[in-house]
């Protein structure tokens, strides 16, 4: 919790924003509402032209509701910080604003203070890091948003990671970020890695009698790449069964993170005779690292596996994912998706 209080001061100098997830609560002072002194006034709602200058609102993870009224005042944005109150108390939208770096017009109403607080395509320079992506993958998007190649993989190199983690990938905590001009590669990775610990920082992951933290983050990783979160917790059942009995996992998503494959359901059997430690249709046990960076629900299940005797899971069709203990069950299944796959149904 100390390096993310670090962290957020720097943010406030460098402009470096953490988003998609936060934890973002409004308090309000009785006294600032009921004082007889407070200044409501607010900017009538007016058209905005596209020549007009912005300014930038910057919000951090977890800031106030005052807070962020009282910057929206400063910078010119609102008229007083008092209305922009009291349009976020009866709007539960407000509690959607996301912390990172906002282009706001200046001399606008609260209501429309709001609705560009709220719109994604005011935040500039944004790095959408979805759920299971791969670092290479999360390496390519900060390149294309204007970082150096070297100095990406030169940051990745040197990343200091937390303690229980022996490796980079997986640390890349899942989230929509805003880097400005001025954030360099090092900043970017840290920021990543540092949202990781905090929405990771009050869960039990080096409590389990069974698994490290670094192997239940590989868990949790395969877990994101196998399934819809509706299953999240039942595929974490069938990974610990299938380790308990000595069964090796051949986990598909497995292979396509050796291959580098994206998108595609089906595995050649070819592709299961790769020579990879990550391909576990060859190797028994967890693979050395995480296959990906997963998000806090898929971490969640591999900490808290459904009950079940399950070894086998399949994907029939898109939404409709089964699971047993029965082989010979498990074939019949196979053969209905085989059916669907031909039949286009995962196209």
């Amino acid at each position: 919790m100390k390096k993310e209080n670090n962290l957020v001061n720097k943010q406030a100098l460098l402009r470096i924003s953490l988003a998609f997830v936060m934890v973002f609560t409004f308090t309000f002072v009785a006294h600032e509402l009921r004082s007889s002194n407070a200044q409501t006034s607010d900017y009538p709602t007016r058209a905005i032209s596209s020549t007009e200058e912005l300014v930038e609102i910057n919000v951090n993870e977890g800031e106030s509701g005052s807070a962020i009224a009282k910057k929206l005042f400063t910078a010119g944005v609102v008229e007083s910080s008092q209305s922009f109150f009291r349009v976020a108390i009866n709007d539960s939208r407000a509690t959607r604003i996301a912390p990172g770096v906002h282009l706001l017009n200046t001399k606008i109403s609260a209501e429309q203070a709001l609705e560009q607080l709220l719109d994604a395509s005011r935040m500039p320079d944004l790095v959408r890091v979805f759920e299971g992506a791969w670092n290479s993958e999360i390496f390519e998007m900060l390149e294309k948003n204007g970082f150096d190649r070297s100095e990406i993989m030169k940051a990745a190199s040197n990343a200091s990671k937390p303690a229980n983690f022996k490796v980079l990938e997986g640390l890349l905590f899942p989230a929509q970020y805003s880097f400005t001009k001025a954030t360099t590669a090092d900043e970017a990775i840290e920021t990543m890695i540092a949202k990781f610990e905090f929405k990771t920082n009050s869960l039990p992951l080096t409590s389990d009698p069974m698994f490290s933290a670094q192997k239940l983050l590989t868990i949790a990783s395969i877990i994101q790449a196998e399934g819809d979160i509706k299953d999240f917790e039942k595929i974490s059942r069938v990974i610990r069964n299938r380790l308990k009995v000595g069964m090796p996992l051949q986990m598909d998503s497995t292979i396509n993170y050796a291959i580098k494959a994206r998108g595609s359901i089906f595995v050649s059997k070819k592709s299961t005779l790769v020579k990879s430690d990550y391909n576990t249709y060859r190797k028994y046990g967890l693979p050395p690292g995480p296959i990906g960076n997963p998000g806090i629900d898929a971490i969640n299940a591999a900490l808290n596996p459904a009950v079940g005797n399950w070894l086998y899971f399949i994907t029939v069709s898109p939404g409709d994912t089964r699971f047993t203990a029965d082989f010979a069950e498990f074939n019949q299944w196979k053969v209905l998706y085989t059916k669907n796959r031909k039949a286009g149904a995962f196209n």
